[in-house]
């Protein structure tokens, strides 16, 4: 379900609880980079998005070992910063980037289903953390490398093992056993469960589901056109008799047209105001 660019409001839920901050995706990004070489690598990940801060967010999803994985998501960062930045722009035009890594193999050694990294500039003899000066909105102000520098985001599925009471442990679960809780307030997790609901379907299932949203659609749309057309015709009247008129000329069309939809009678009067009898007689 993430790999699919029609799910980003669940995309936004996973990178709200992972950065800790409500995260909105303004734009998608293509998911792989053109290459300029025959021998240039591909930027290989599901998801490259891009938030209201203009920040990047990569997702990858990895089912299979990869040897040089590190490696790999290494030189995925680059290359996108790289992508995002015109030649001649000045550095401050370098894009923070955030790599997710969904991993549904033993990557190495370690007992965690979470690892996130940063980078930090410590002073190797006195031990305190180095902060840049930086010229923001006409001010001067010290910023730390970790906000400008990558984060990386590794989520190892198969290490988690543990009963979901946090927002991070209902989206390890539903990563890992596609269980989401019914009264769940996670963010992208309702979402999820509706989607996953439907991708459950049979396959005639859900070929009868889509025609019901077709004809539900097509229900609306005629009636949202003639409730239009009757306004505009009761309008162009100039006169309240000849509104009145109008209106019901366009309630008799619009209980028509509901009728051979195969709307029942009750349906149809609640509508259109119309008597049954009136509805019976069309």
């Amino acid at each position: 379900m993430l790999r699919d660019k029609a799910n980003f409001d669940v995309l936004e839920g996973l990178v709200t609880v992972l950065l800790g901050e409500t995260v909105h995706i303004v734009e998608l990004l293509e998911s792989e980079s053109n290459q300029d070489d025959p021998f240039d690598k591909f930027n290989r990940v599901d998801i490259k998005a891009k938030n209201s801060n203009d920040e990047i967010i990569l997702v990858e999803i990895q089912l299979t070992r990869e040897l040089y994985y590190l490696e790999r998501i290494l030189y995925g960062v680059a290359k996108t910063i790289t992508e995002h930045i015109d030649l001649g722009q000045k550095y401050d035009q370098v894009k923070k980037v955030y790599s997710i890594s969904i991993l549904y193999f033993d990557l190495g050694r370690g007992s965690d289903y979470l690892y996130h990294g940063t980078t930090t500039f410590r002073g190797v003899h006195t031990g305190d953390v180095l902060e840049i000066s930086t010229k923001d909105r006409d001010a001067i102000r010290m910023r730390r490398p970790s906000e400008i520098f990558p984060e990386y985001f590794i989520i190892r599925v198969n290490e988690f093992n543990s009963v979901a009471t946090t927002p991070l442990e209902e989206w390890l679960d539903y990563l890992k056993n596609d269980h989401i809780k019914a009264d769940t307030t996670t963010p992208g997790l309702q979402a999820a469960r509706k989607k996953l609901q439907y991708l459950k379907l049979d396959s005639a299932e859900r070929r009868a589901y889509d025609r019901h949203v077709d004809n539900v659609m097509v229900q609306n749309d005629v009636l949202d056109t003639a409730r239009d057309e009757g306004r505009a015709e009761g309008r162009a009247e100039g006169r309240v008799e000849g509104r009145a008129e109008g209106e019901k000329a366009k309630a008799l069309d619009i209980a028509k047209k509901m009728k051979s939809l195969g709307l029942s009678e009750d349906v149809i009067g609640r509508t259109t105001g119309l008597p049954v009898e009136q509805i019976r007689a069309l």
